[in-house]
């Protein structure tokens, strides 16, 4: 009992010490413009806490910041993963009209915790001398990967490994911006690439991002795609603008943006339960597989592949031992001018270009040579110009009717034309090339900046 006593009175860890503070929060907007105003919802067990904004780019660079928010703790609602947390603004950021268009990290601090969310800056529409790229940014899938509050669209991070059939923006997000898109856009910036920014969900509710571009960007992991969005970009190409899919598994699935965009709802492999299927007035909006047969719409038509082709290449256990590059096979093509390349020279092994999830088209191979056979909607003018081999692990496809057995997927870099002009990287993992400075990398995306954002 002594020593219990003496441990009690003179340890260093004491009975009352105060617990760590605990804070998470979020925007009310996905994105904005100049002369709107970001509202922050916080919940801190602290009586205060610090925000700061910064915008990624090729620096980071500080543009706002207030260390002496008051605090307080909002409950979480049992269904904050599907519909949102529902706390009120803890306070209000007008946004200047000399903040630049970008990615901006918000930092969240109190008593030492640290949480952080993001929003997007699009740039004004009245602004006098437009980028003439746009990078949509992959938001529809940062937010399907979040499972804060309990649920994502994926069981294996699901509270009892359930998968979620709907996701809020209204709840402090994830990011995977750092992985992909940031390489790229350090990248472009450092060679002078000027470039506006938009979220997933301006595709669909602000198409005017898409006014005077020449060219449209996707990079990294673009996976949920909205009719609308895809409506909206479709019409932009079939009008002489261009798009480079410098991203893979870009438009797999299929959501519908509920709440005017805070909200995406996807039943992905359990389409029989969607409302839209069970209502049976026609499948075009049913929330599966963009290459389902009851939708009849696979994304090879707005991208020239797609992930039922494809697979992954060093990972999920599929070509664990693969060489992470593309097989040049057309290296008389304008893309690979000035990077010396000959037929069968590999592509990006140093940085595993080709990595995580990889978009192909069915091929037939004649003299050595890949030709698409178009039995998949991939364009009638379509041109692999290289490939890598891919992979499905079962357990992702073959819920899927129509899915044979043992197929083996490609991931394609390649080209085709529809008023303007479409490339396709057919990878993830492509920026990694920029991010460990590949030279030919590099000048395969300098080349397709270069030529498909000129004037016409």
């Amino acid at each position: 009992m002594k020593a219990l006593l003496f441990l009690l009175l003179f340890s260093p860890i004491s009975l009352h010490a105060k617990s760590p503070a605990s804070i998470a929060g979020y925007t009310g907007h996905v994105s904005y413009a100049p002369g709107d105003s970001v509202t922050l919802h916080v919940s801190t067990s602290a009586p205060s806490f610090s925000a700061e904004f910064m915008r990624l780019g090729a620096e980071r660079i500080s543009v706002w910041k207030n260390e002496t928010i008051p605090g307080k703790t909002h409950p979480i609602p049992e269904n904050a993963s599907s519909h949102g947390c529902d706390w009120p603004a803890s306070i209000t950021v007008p946004i200047p009209a000399d903040w630049k268009s970008g990615y901006y990290h918000v930092t969240l601090t109190a008593e030492g915790a640290n949480s952080s969310c993001y929003f997007i800056l699009r740039e004004s529409p009245d602004a006098k001398d437009p980028a003439p790229i746009l990078l949509e940014l992959s938001t529809n899938t940062y937010n399907s990967y979040n499972n804060w509050g309990g649920f994502s669209l994926y069981a294996y991070n699901g509270r009892n490994k359930i998968q979620g059939r709907r996701v809020s923006f209204l709840r402090p997000p994830s990011s995977q911006f750092a992985n992909w898109e940031q390489p790229f856009v350090a990248w472009a910036e450092k060679n002078g690439i000027r470039l506006a920014f938009a979220a997933n969900s301006d595709l669909e509710f602000h198409p005017d991002v898409l006014k005077n571009r020449r060219l449209v960007l996707s990079v990294g992991h673009d996976e949920y795609w909205s009719a609308p969005m895809r409506d909206h970009l479709e019409a932009f190409i079939g009008a002489g603008g261009n798009v480079a899919f410098l991203s893979g598994n870009t438009c797999c699935w299929q959501v519908r943006s509920e709440e005017g965009g805070n909200a995406l709802t996807s039943w992905k492999q359990s389409y029989q339960s969607d409302p839209v299927f069970k209502a049976g007035k026609g499948n075009a909006l049913l929330s599966s597989l963009w290459s389902h047969h009851l939708i009849g719409r696979p994304e090879n038509t707005l991208t020239g592949v797609g992930f039922l082709w494809g697979g992954y290449h060093k990972s999920h256990g599929q070509h664990m031992d693969g060489t992470g590059a593309f097989t040049t096979h057309r290296p008389d093509h304008w893309i690979f001018e000035g990077t010396g390349l000959k037929r069968g020279d590999l592509i990006g092994a140093k940085d595993t270009v080709v990595g995580y999830e990889c978009d192909g088209c069915e091929i037939d191979w004649r003299d050595d040579l890949p030709f698409p056979t178009h039995s998949d909607g991939t364009p009638k003018n379509f041109e692999i110009l290289a490939t890598a081999p891919a992979r499905w692990h079962p357990d992702d496809c073959e819920w899927y009717e129509k899915w044979k057995k043992g197929r083996e997927g490609h991931a394609v870099l390649g080209i085709y034309e529809r008023g303007g002009t479409v490339v396709t990287t057919g990878s993830t993992d492509w920026a990694h090339g920029l991010r460990g400075g590949d030279p030919v990398v590099e000048r395969i995306t300098k080349n397709i900046i270069d030529k498909l954002s000129q004037p016409k």
